[in-house]
């Protein structure tokens, strides 16, 4: 079987962030936001997803933590779709396939 693996890296002037993401581990992190409590939401995440991740961020904190969140995100959902091997027409034409629940 293939390793549902990734590494991403993502280099702007309020954020440096590095993520490696294994998806088949066993729930192991090494978190550094600078953001106690998103590290530790984010330790937990990986743990009870039963995935390993490695997310190091420098942000710009004195301004505020919404740089540093945000570019975490955008780089853990990099992660998730290059781990998983999800192309880009998948993603384009999900929306439409999901009907909504009224």
């Amino acid at each position: 079987m293939k390793l549902r693996q990734a590494r991403i890296q993502r280099v702007t002037k309020e954020t440096r962030i590095s993520a490696r993401l294994k998806i088949d581990g066993a729930g192991r992190s090494n978190i550094r936001t600078g953001i106690a409590f998103f590290d530790h939401m984010l330790t937990l995440f990986a743990r009870h997803a039963v995935v390993d991740l490695t997310l190091e961020c420098e942000g710009d904190l004195l301004v505020d933590a919404h740089h540093s969140v945000e570019d975490c995100g955008l780089v853990l959902g990099q992660a998730f779709v290059q781990a998983l091997g999800i192309r880009k027409e998948s993603a384009d034409m999900a929306p439409g396939s999901i009907q909504k629940i009224r």
